[in-house]
């Protein structure tokens, strides 16, 4: 159509650097062919100057003709020029110094993630590394904003043997219904299967590597406490509620701890795992003494994570 204009050749990166340096490879070639020109007429207006019109036949330089040293020092620098751009040029130009500068930057990527990797084998319990948490903290960021672990344990973190509690504590069993009741509560089978019938007004979620496990209408089975997290992550406050390989999974993901903490001493086969005081910081403590209904002292704790 009249007044169209007429589209430009669309050339990409690699092809205009191709072009650029075949251009700049023949502006070389062009160069020294003018050099090794110019250096047979020099020779021979040298060869004449001093053989056939005498000039400077009386110089003597290293015991030879003027002119044999000159047409010797050219060849010299003609030779270098020739190296320049057979080799000096073709193998270490500006093309040459981009593969060697990607070459590097590929072998420090490498090395890198080489020393994550080393990292997180030899110290994964260094949890204020940044290098250790780097993946952690990007799936947090996929599931949900806080994550809240509850759980009764005694001082020698015991929570219970062939899988019950070891105590009864009425305000203990209180709290966490108040505190659960309306969010989804993640466990492993064997908590669910601690429990009589689902409990109300709660979301079941529960884990379980079983393929053919059977729960009943209502409760969620997934195959790992990641999934589970991410059933939940429309919920502002999902609880983990058991039991000690659930528990200690997530402290990796956990913002906050809900703990009551029983002041004795109790024969278990499952435990909590221990609290650093360097990930996790008291925000609240509790304290109840033993009564006609509580059988021993306890504590409701409160912990936040730090980092």
């Amino acid at each position: 159509m009249f007044g169209k204009k007429k589209e430009k050749p669309k050339i990409d990166k690699e092809q205009l650097e191709l072009i650029q340096n075949a251009q700049r490879r023949v502006r070389q070639k062009k160069r020294l062919y003018r050099h090794f020109v110019v250096f047979l007429f020099g020779s021979i207006l040298l060869i004449v100057a001093n053989l056939v019109l005498k000039i400077g036949s009386e110089i003597k330089v290293f015991n030879q003709e003027w002119f044999i040293t000159a047409i010797a020092i050219w060849i010299v620098i003609l030779l270098y020029h020739i190296f320049n751009v057979f080799v000096t040029n073709r193998f270490m130009g500006k093309e040459w110094e981009t593969k060697q500068l990607d070459k590097l930057v590929s072998e420090q990527k490498i090395r890198i993630e080489e020393i994550k990797a080393e990292l997180r084998k030899e110290a994964p319990h260094i949890a204020e590394s940044e290098v250790y948490n780097e993946d952690l903290q990007l799936k947090k960021k996929e599931t949900v904003s806080e994550l809240t672990i509850i759980a009764a344990a005694g001082e020698n973190d015991a929570i219970g043997k062939d899988n019950k509690l070891v105590w009864n504590l009425s305000d203990d069993m209180q709290r966490f219904k108040d505190l659960t009741s309306g969010h989804h509560i993640i466990m492993g089978r064997k908590t669910f299967e601690s429990f009589p019938k689902p409990l109300p007004n709660r979301v079941h979620v529960v884990i379980s590597r079983q393929e053919n496990y059977q729960v009943p209408d209502g409760v969620i089975k997934v195959s790992s406490l990641e999934e589970g997290i991410k059933i939940a992550k429309n919920d502002p406050q999902p609880f983990i509620i058991g039991g000690g390989e659930i528990y200690e999974h997530a402290m990796d993901y956990a913002s906050k701890i809900e703990l009551t903490r029983v002041h004795a001493n109790f024969e278990a086969d499952t435990f909590f795992p221990k609290i650093d005081p360097n990930i996790w910081k008291e925000t609240d403590n509790t304290f109840h003494k033993k009564d006609s209904n509580h059988e021993f002292e306890f504590s409701f704790i409160t912990y936040e994570r730090i980092n």
